[in-house]
């Protein structure tokens, strides 16, 4: 323990954040000088990489992640595997910062999301809710001999929470304003969103998922052209928004759940695509592209209209993730916010790529300083809690 004692006195440090999301594409790896903890936290990135899992490697993970097509022998594996391309993604967001792995002094890792199950199920008399992140952080912790925090939403499960979103703790410390209601809208196989009064409290925060981002485009994309994604969002911008089409997908019932709310390929996945393509026979390709980027604006302004607007005019939405690369997405999103400004979060001197990363880096000294950092009006959580396993060397 006196490790962990020399750690949460030592006022700045060096910590890596980790993430690979629902599109399962790879690793986002990001270097940053945290100073403080809690409200006084300050946070300079110096390096940030993404690396790329090997070929065919995303198939495997995503059948993994259904019922009905993974074994638990590769989940087994894939949860220590995982940790391993983890972990020379440590080593390359060190080398990229000039920095050597032995000055490093935290990993925050969030894992490879296979598997999310936030609705309450009743088990031989237990009330559980119940998620999978693989990529084992004792594992991670061994490899790169730093200490390592990992599986950061059971903590908040447990206590009837959701365990998702977790960004919106990060988004109040990072961008809260004493003068602008801001969203922080985060576009990546899932779009989430974290609305933050202007002058508010971590009280006030309101956030969840509101649905696919990119999730539906890259499976259409990856089905009809053989590519990952639709890059700048240009087989969109050629086609015609099909209105049926569109309200046909708005038409999903999760669109009028109340908060807290999170969601993920269980809903959006394997289920949704065989209706979407029954439903598009006929229909250009390049429209039917179209029409779901559409949806992806199109439904973000919609659960703004429903649960946020009554109670909060919004002056400013800073899109991250890799849906702000997708011009036709963000060309959507300006018409639907005509009321505000919407612009990346690049404009206050963030990157939107490594957001997600710097997030989990802060998560982890969050936890290394006792901090609780869900936000239980966001998840639903009964109290506040730490999050996070931690793992020593």
């Amino acid at each position: 323990m006196k490790r962990l004692q020399r750690l949460q006195n030592k006022r700045t440090k060096l910590v890596v954040g980790l993430i690979s999301g629902t599109s399962a594409d790879g690793i986002d790896a990001a270097l940053v000088q945290i100073t403080a903890n809690g409200t006084n936290t300050r946070v300079r990135q110096l390096a940030f990489v993404t690396v790329p899992y090997p070929k065919r490697f995303k198939e495997l993970v995503l059948k993994n992640s259904l019922p009905g097509t993974g074994s638990v022998d590769l989940i087994c594996e894939l949860n220590i595997l995982i940790a391993h391309f983890f972990a020379d993604a440590v080593q390359r967001v060190a080398r990229k910062a000039g920095r050597k792995i032995s000055a490093i002094d935290l990993i925050g890792s969030h894992g490879q999301t296979v598997h999310h199950l936030p609705k309450p199920k009743r088990v031989f008399g237990k009330t559980i809710r119940s998620g999978l992140q693989l990529g084992d952080p004792s594992t991670i912790a061994q490899l790169t001999g730093i200490p390592t925090v990992g599986d950061f939403r059971t903590a908040d499960m447990a206590l009837g929470g959701e365990g998702a979103p977790l960004v919106p703790y990060f988004d109040y410390l990072m961008f809260r304003s004493k003068t602008r209601n801001r969203i922080l809208l985060n576009l990546g196989g899932i779009a989430n969103f974290t609305a933050l009064p202007k002058n508010g409290s971590s009280r006030d925060v309101v956030a969840f998922d509101t649905g696919p981002a990119n999730m539906v485009i890259d499976a259409l994309m990856k089905k009809w052209y053989r590519q990952e994604f639709d890059r700048a969002g240009k087989i969109a911008l050629t086609g015609d928004i099909v209105p049926g089409l569109l309200a046909d997908m708005m038409a999903h019932p999760y669109f009028r759940q109340q908060p807290p709310k999170s969601t993920g390929r269980e809903m959006f996945g394997s289920m949704f695509l065989p209706k979407l393509l029954k439903y598009s026979r006929g229909l250009r390709k390049r429209d039917v592209i179209a029409t779901v980027t559409e949806f992806t604006a199109f439904s973000v302004f919609d659960q703004y209209n429903r649960f946020i607007a009554p109670w909060m005019n919004v002056h400013e939405v800073l899109v991250s993730g890799g849906g702000v690369h997708n011009q036709a997405m963000m060309e959507a999103l300006r018409d639907y916010f005509r009321h505000a400004t919407v612009g990346k979060i690049e404009d206050i001197g963030f990157s939107s790529d490594a957001k997600e990363a710097v997030c989990f880096a802060v998560l982890a000294n969050e936890t290394i300083s006792e901090n609780p950092s869900n936000v239980p009006s966001v998840t639903g959580a009964s109290r506040p809690a730490i999050l996070g396993k931690i793992c020593l060397p």
